[in-house]
């Protein structure tokens, strides 16, 4: 799987990507993940990427032109599957949309920043806008690390033992249950019978049931999800 991240804050992206599990996927040859200033793209003489917005709104609106060259240059080295946008408006990021990025093999995340891009960029060369929450960051950088890195870790073999990855909150549509280890009793602090009992059948069952106890308590917006889907 390829990633490039377009961005004018490069620096505010590049340790993140290289270290933990996505840095090993890279080692392994299981990701590539290339970052591009969207400044090399500029045929500005200073480098600007930004100008003011038609209309006199507040705020600074990073031009199509380079955003243009950018995608082109990579386009013409190989077919993307999506090209990402990072947008508050864009379609809430969550385990599912991670699930269906890692199955693509090349993708492009346009990190957004200022006031926004030139909407001719969201209509004309985008093809997906992605929101990892409900709140404004200073720029996209962040955002494209937590898709990139949501995503990289799902692919085979980034993960040691996979059937970890499986077991993530919201995989199933639950919020993960609780987990213990050693010692099995800290300062009077009991690790639920259960699980030390050695039974798999009900040791499973325990969790499930957990999960579902915590999903409900802590998370009754996604069991309001999963019935709004059943109707």
């Amino acid at each position: 799987m390829r990633i490039d991240i377009l961005t004018v804050l490069p620096e505010m992206i590049e340790g993140c990507l290289h270290c933990s599990i996505l840095q090993r996927a890279q080692d392994k040859g299981l990701a590539e993940i290339q970052i591009h200033n969207l400044r090399d793209y500029t045929t500005n003489k200073w480098r600007r990427v930004d100008d003011y917005p038609f209309g006199g709104e507040a705020g600074m609106v990073i031009q199509i032109e380079p955003v243009d060259r950018a995608i082109t240059a990579l386009k013409a080295e190989r077919t993307y599957d999506e090209i990402i946008y990072t947008s508050p408006d864009g379609e809430l990021f969550d385990q599912p949309m991670a699930n269906r990025l890692s199955l693509l093999h090349n993708i492009i995340i346009l990190c957004g920043h200022y006031k926004g891009i030139d909407f001719r960029i969201r209509e004309h060369l985008i093809t997906k806008e992605i929101s990892v929450g409900n709140y404004v960051l200073t720029g996209g950088e962040l955002a494209a690390a937590i898709i990139a890195d949501a995503t990289v870790r799902l692919l085979p073999g980034a993960i040691g033992d996979e059937q970890s990855a499986l077991s993530d909150s919201f995989q199933d549509g639950l919020v993960a249950p609780p987990v213990y280890t050693r010692p099995a009793n800290y300062k009077g602090w009991q690790v639920p019978e259960i699980l030390l009992s050695g039974h798999e059948r009900m040791i499973q069952d325990w969790r499930l049931q957990q999960a579902q106890e915590r999903t409900e308590r802590l998370r009754p917006d996604m069991v309001c999800s999963e019935e709004r889907k059943i109707f």
